[in-house]
């Protein structure tokens, strides 16, 4: 971004192209090929990358102004709050030409092979296992928890490349193809009744011996710089991070109106608005004028408001060329502790009709989905309790908690 530009600039540029460009009937997928084109879709990507090379707080400017104009919203999800993130940093260049441009204009669908049935928090004693095999490698194991492995195009994977290295040293980093007789995902049905998660089964998948970012074995370093991106993206005033599959011929209209479900509709909405739709409620309610309950809606939004700090903080080392430090950690908390607290708030002031959800709950059932969503964001982006462990040795030099022999 240039000196002469200022971020009132963005904002006027930006609302003067979607009053000329939204149309409530195109097609979702010609809208976001048209705000990928025109560098709106995620302004702080480099130009070469469909982006603006505009500062993080532009994203947030400009993400307004789409709402503001009743127009729907860039892609949302894996691909576009880690694996773009990370192209951009640690990809070659064949790998960014190769995958950004399905990311910004949202036809390509990512998921993220990570976690393992006895492997989750503690990530690095993964056992799924890939052996290079000429110019390919293949891949033997079971995933779980992976959001969209029923419908995603490509995802992103951390395999044992070397069984007798220690834990941490032998992984390595890789891309792989969904769409193979290999990989088999079977969905796992949640408390909400949605079945977005899956456990995935790998049998002799095969991969490229080029779809690896990084080095051979050093995956573990490119996946916390990952990490520290998902934990980033739970910025009380980011966008929901994970559509559902959407069909990219319906108009964008039928995705801001709701006629069509976007898959959002069960998460906590950016900070500004998760505050307002509280606030409503609880005059809705009559509760507003309860002095505790006052009180713990300003608790509320303090710890909002330091989740949203620690966020901008992390952008700005990023984007400065910086590693994220243990603020992300802080952040993730706060961010969590402040969307439990809301969930509470709201069923409280709701009463017994927090019981009920789709039509005859409130806002259609849409609080009574996020009170049941919540809980999973404790665990999404590293357990709390591993942050606090981040926080704790990292931060305040605390001494390591007890773990377990390692080879």
């Amino acid at each position: 971004m240039t000196a002469t530009i200022t971020l009132d600039d963005v904002q006027a540029e930006v609302r003067e192209w979607l009053a000329q460009n939204w149309d409530p009937q195109r097609p979702l997928g010609e809208w976001w090929a048209m705000l990928a084109e025109a560098g709106w879709a995620f302004p702080h990507y480099p130009t070469e990358w469909s982006g603006r090379g505009l500062p993080p707080e532009a994203e947030r400017i400009v993400a307004h102004e789409i709402t503001a104009a009743g127009a729907y919203g860039p892609p949302r999800g894996i691909a576009t709050m880690m694996v773009a993130p990370l192209l951009l940093e640690r990809g070659t260049e064949q790998q960014k030409q190769d995958w950004l441009p399905g990311i910004v204009d949202g036809t390509t669908v990512w998921c993220q092979l990570f976690s393992e049935p006895d492997a989750g928090s503690d990530l690095a004693g993964l056992a799924t296992r890939a052996e290079r095999d000429g110019d390919q490698w293949i891949v033997n194991g079971q995933k779980v928890w992976t959001s969209g492995a029923h419908y995603a195009q490509l995802a992103i994977l951390v395999a044992r490349t070397d069984a007798t290295a220690a834990k941490h040293h032998g992984l390595t980093f890789f891309v792989i193809d969904m769409n193979q007789p290999g990989i088999e995902a079977r969905p796992l049905v949640q408390m909400t009744g949605d079945a977005e998660f899956n456990e995935v089964f790998l049998t002799d998948a095969v991969l490229p011996a080029n779809n690896l970012i990084g080095d051979i074995n050093e995956g573990w370093g490119v996946t916390l710089r990952l990490l520290s991106y998902e934990r980033n993206s739970l910025d009380p005033e980011a966008d929901a991070g994970i559509h559902c599959q959407l069909d990219l011929a319906r108009p964008a209209d039928d995705y801001v109106s709701g006629r069509i479900d976007d898959g959002l509709q069960g998460f906590m909405p950016k900070g500004s608005e998760s505050w307002a739709m509280l606030r409503d409620l609880l005059v809705d309610t009559g509760t507003i004028t309860d002095p505790v309950i006052r009180q713990d809606a300003m608790r509320i939004y303090s710890w909002q408001q330091i989740a949203r700090f620690t966020s901008l903080r992390a952008n700005a080392q990023a984007e400065a060329g910086k590693v994220a430090g243990p603020e992300v950690s802080l952040g993730k908390l706060a961010s969590t502790r402040a969307m439990r607290a809301w969930r509470d708030q709201a069923l409280l002031a709701l009463g017994s009709q927090g019981m009920l959800n789709g039509p005859d709950g409130a806002l259609d059932g849409r609080i009574t989905q996020i009170g049941l969503s919540v809980s999973g964001m404790s665990i999404a982006g590293g357990t709390d309790e591993i942050q606090r462990n981040i926080v704790g040795e990292q931060v305040l030099g605390l001494p390591r908690e007890p773990r377990a022999p390692t080879n």
